[in-house]
């Protein structure tokens, strides 16, 4: 431990950001990075605890060697930093900017008071930034190649971590991504404000440089014959995400203006990256969000930035207890970064709760025009010319399960435990295995089922 009284010394500093009000102009990252000495004085914050619960199983699902990096934050040694960083978690870049920091929730600092918990994402973060800054991170090509090829179904977090630890074994991998671009959801599921899209095209073009092929716009059953991959694979790895978007009750999406908040994020991602205005867009309209997770909160903020006249979010339960119970997340009802700016800009906090749809209305077009929405035991009628429905997902799509002839568990999921399937070349790893969740999981998923991978090839593995 670099700096022993540093937990007493120093306290919790987080990234400034802008003000609600000013950040919702556009779609740019609105957080700051702290000054170098300040930082250095965060990673001494951190008490180098005899049993570290931030990279237990309660804390980070990449087991993230926190202390060491933290360390050599506060020493200085960025190029260190990285090393130890990296040994474990391959794309920092990602979870430095959107994981929950389970990490956090775990600290010995926030035992007694979660505010005082050290910036440990932020500390990740300012390792990956200077990192990318300085030139740390470039592609590295394996000296030995072996004669395996693997196919890896899905670019988002889980099938790029696979990928890439595949190819550091020597293997030859192919990424395929149905959608455009490579990243999978975070190119597409998560808001530019909260993940810039050159910082994942950063890395997926490392990747290239490093062997990996990526081919985009092809999806497995449509565009190529899942038997035509296994003929032509070594092995084959499912990571296709669980995009089956939960229904709500009521809500007829095949009105004019009822919208999946997976259809309503991504194409105003696509719009974005095309400088083109997004042809779903809550431009001057009443929006309606349901749901209570990221993802609302995501559709809360897009809404707002491209213009809505009012925003408010329906949530089916009541407002959650602030219950402590070290090491886990606290229960309490958190106020995320959208709430913020609806709050900043429409005078109160958009979240009704107990609230749920009873019929939607339309206009002599046949267009949506407002809701009815039973709140407790009153009925009230909202106006709404958009309405997003953002109740989370269910599992992955049937189509990839009958495609590769495998069985589903009854709630979507593909995959065993071992992260094998019934067919012994073909392995599954992330949202479709486990179910939907973050993306930190997704990419442990991801480099545990690569040694699985790796396992079945050679007959051991030494990832």
């Amino acid at each position: 431990m670099g700096k022993p009284t540093g937990f007493l010394e120093y306290r919790r500093a987080e990234n400034p950001c802008s003000a609600p009000r000013d950040r919702v102009s556009d779609y740019s990252d609105f957080h700051f990075s702290l000054p170098e000495d300040q930082r250095r004085e965060q990673g001494a914050r951190c008490m180098n605890c005899g049993v570290p619960f931030c990279q237990s199983s309660f804390g980070c699902p990449l087991h993230n060697l926190v202390p060491e990096w933290n360390d050599e934050i506060y020493s200085g040694n960025w190029s260190h930093a990285l090393s130890r960083l990296t040994k474990t978690n391959p794309f920092p870049e990602f979870t430095g900017r959107v994981c929950p920091a389970l990490c956090e929730n775990a600290c010995i600092c926030g035992m007694d008071d979660p505010s005082a918990a050290v910036t440990i994402r932020e500390n990740e973060l300012a390792v990956s930034d200077y990192a990318w800054a300085h030139h740390f991170i470039e592609p590295s090509i394996p000296a030995i190649r072996t004669d395996k090829q693997v196919a890896v179904i899905g670019s988002g977090p889980a099938g790029l971590a696979a990928a890439d630890l595949l190819n550091q074994r020597g293997h030859h991998v192919t990424i395929y991504e149905k959608d455009e671009l490579p990243g999978g959801l975070l190119m597409f599921g998560i808001p530019a404000m909260k993940l810039e899209k050159s910082i994942i095209l950063r890395r997926t073009e490392k990747m290239q440089k490093e062997g990996i092929l990526f081919n985009c716009n092809t999806e497995i059953g449509r565009d190529l014959p899942a038997a035509q991959l296994l003929k032509q694979y070594d092995a084959v790895l499912l990571a296709c995400g669980a995009r089956q978007e939960r229904t709500v009750a009521n809500a007829d999406t095949g009105i004019p203006g009822v919208l999946s908040a997976l259809d309503y994020l991504s194409e105003n991602t696509r719009a974005l990256l095309e400088g083109r205005e997004s042809s779903k867009n809550a431009k001057g309209l009443d929006v309606l969000v349901i749901g209570n997770g990221d993802t609302a909160t995501d559709c809360v903020a897009t809404a707002i930035r491209q213009g809505a006249k009012s925003v408010r979010q329906l949530v089916r339960k009541p407002p959650k207890t602030g219950e402590r119970v070290w090491p886990y997340r606290p229960s309490g009802e958190k106020t995320a970064y959208g709430q913020e700016e609806a709050a900043a800009l429409f005078g109160q906090d958009p979240r009704m709760y107990e609230a749920s749809i009873q019929k939607l209305l339309v206009d002599e077009a046949g267009a949506l025009c407002s809701a009815v929405v039973l709140q407790g035991e009153s009925e009230i009628t909202l106006p709404a010319g958009l309405l997003i429905l953002a109740a989370g997902f269910s599992g992955a799509e049937e189509k990839t399960a009958k495609a590769f002839h495998l069985r589903e568990d009854g709630k979507g999921h593909i995959g065993k435990a071992d992260y094998t399937t019934e067919n012994p070349s073909v392995f599954a790893c992330g949202d479709i295995r486990r179910g939907p969740s973050l993306v930190v999981w997704a990419i442990a998923e991801g480099r545990a089922c690569a040694k699985a991978v790796d396992r079945y090839l050679e007959g051991y593995t030494n990832l």
